[in-house]
């Protein structure tokens, strides 16, 4: 079984500093089921791929699963230990012989390029043939708000006769600008994932195994119950210890609050963030008149949900680039149970941003929570052609982090980033910019706002801004 990883960064060759790994030799090293070795098909100054290939001894596979392990192979077929389709589908083999070699990368070290380790490159993985449960839908599903674009191509049974249809394998090929260590974490927890079994027993370690495998990402994944019940094997209990402990991990963007001793002064306790950001956009949307509203990037319908519940709001749509998030937002507003009446107030459409699309014009108001960050900033301007240009609402509502408040963030590295897949985090100053000249290019005035508490020193930690667009534009 193969996977290589390929960089465009330059010089492209830094990729063996990364991974510990010489571009010049042949890396052999013996694991539980054979022997993986590291080597590069290419080696250049503008592109670099390094290659881990998995030789899989069918007598110590066999061993293995003889020790408790699951090769899935059939049961009752007694030539099944030794004849399947281990040695040559990715699954979990590859991702514990990836751990065994690429062991200094998956913890992001580097002794001769820290600077870069810490640094997300151009980064393309492909994984020729991945046994996928569920399909190629279900890698995307997985890999997608981990910021990759994902092509999973499936591969039919046998190409003579098209008519048998597609395999249970895929072709999957991942494109985006990751760190190394990110990109193996990811693969790590998601290859058993997306072949839904283990090689080996798996014990209550693997929970530890889990969190710490996805930490800075799986908490937020929207599929994380998915990839907890298959990572563990189905194992109900474990499956629920994990999920537990992600839930408490899950970031509320406030600063830790120091426990008061003194039960004479108990303060009940601040509402996350999320909420109040929430609260914030609902306020804004009433105070602009607002009665039909576009949920610019939805995600998984939480605002949508506050603005259903207010009978102000007589249409409310909901638009993002990815359609299992908008199956996730619609399980979220139990659309398949709503009245009809309910019902007609609601439209989730598959959207992107930086395209202009004809049915978003004509709202009272828009709104971007927590959506301009994700944007590379060279796609910024489609965005806004497209949003305030040519949808171009009365009232259009942003919110985004304010990055001088990070300092107030305990474990955030310096430098650091709130979520994984941001782009970018502006300071006030910065921020206060990008909405002027939106302003004024395209007929608005707008007003910013805090939302969260205000420190004297850096400020609130969201920042929002509503767009007004001038009377002589209407």
């Amino acid at each position: 079984m193969l996977l290589t990883l390929t960089t465009t960064h330059q010089p492209a060759t830094d990729l063996g500093h990364l991974l510990v790994k010489h571009p010049d030799r042949v890396h052999a090293f013996d694991v539980p089921v054979g022997t993986a070795h590291v080597f590069y098909p290419e080696a250049g100054e503008q592109r670099c791929t390094a290659a881990l290939l998995l030789d899989v001894d069918p007598l110590k596979l066999a061993a293995a699963r003889g020790r408790g392990g699951r090769a899935s192979a059939p049961e009752g077929f007694t030539l099944g230990r030794y004849v399947n389709d281990r040695p040559y589908a990715a699954s979990s083999l590859l991702a514990s012989a990836l751990s065994r070699v690429y062991r200094s990368a998956l913890r992001g070290e580097s002794r001769d390029r820290p600077e870069l380790a810490a640094t997300a490159v151009p980064l393309e993985v492909r994984v020729p043939v991945l046994r996928c449960r569920g399909g190629a839908d279900v890698a995307t599903r997985l890999f997608t708000p981990l910021g990759w674009a994902v092509t999973a191509t499936p591969i039919p049974l046998d190409e003579r006769y098209p008519e048998w249809g597609d395999s249970r394998y895929v072709d999957l090929t991942l494109t985006g600008t990751r760190r190394v260590a990110d990109a193996l974490n990811h693969l790590y927890v998601l290859l058993p994932v997306l072949d839904d079994a283990k090689h080996y027993w798996v014990a209550p370690d693997e929970v530890d195994k889990l969190l710490r495998a996805g930490a800075g990402w799986l908490a937020e994944h929207p599929e994380r119950g998915l990839i907890a019940r298959r990572y563990l094997a189905h194992r109900r209990a474990l499956a629920g210890d994990a999920l537990a402990r992600l839930a408490a991990q899950q970031p509320t963007d406030e600063p830790p609050v120091e426990e008061n001793v003194d039960d004479r002064d108990v303060v009940a306790p601040r509402p996350p963030l999320a909420a109040l950001r929430r609260e914030a956009v609902h306020a804004a949307l009433v105070e602009a008149g607002a009665t039909r509203v576009l949920d610019l990037g939805c995600g998984g319908g939480a605002l949508l949900a506050t603005l259903v519940g207010d009978r102000r709001f007589t249409e409310v749509v909901g638009t993002d680039v990815a359609p299992h998030v908008l199956d996730v937002a619609a399980r979220r507003l139990r659309l398949d149970r709503l009245p009809q009446r309910q019902r007609d107030r609601i439209s989730l459409w598959q959207s992107a941003l930086t395209y202009r699309d004809d049915r978003l014009r004509g709202y009272d108001a828009a709104v971007l929570m927590e959506v301009v960050e994700h944007v590379d900033p060279p796609r910024l301007p489609a965005l806004e052609d497209a949003v305030f240009g040519h949808a171009r609402p009365v009232t259009v509502v942003v919110t985004t982090p304010n990055v001088e408040y990070n300092v107030r963030y305990e474990g955030l590295p310096a430098g650091g980033f709130r979520h994984p897949d941001h782009r970018f985090e502006w300071s006030r100053a910065e921020f206060a910019e990008w909405t002027a000249r939106v302003a004024g290019t395209y007929g608005y005035t707008v007003v910013r706002r805090g939302v969260g508490d205000d420190d004297p020193e850096v400020g609130t930690p969201t920042q929002l801004a509503v767009f007004t667009r001038k009377e002589e534009s209407r």
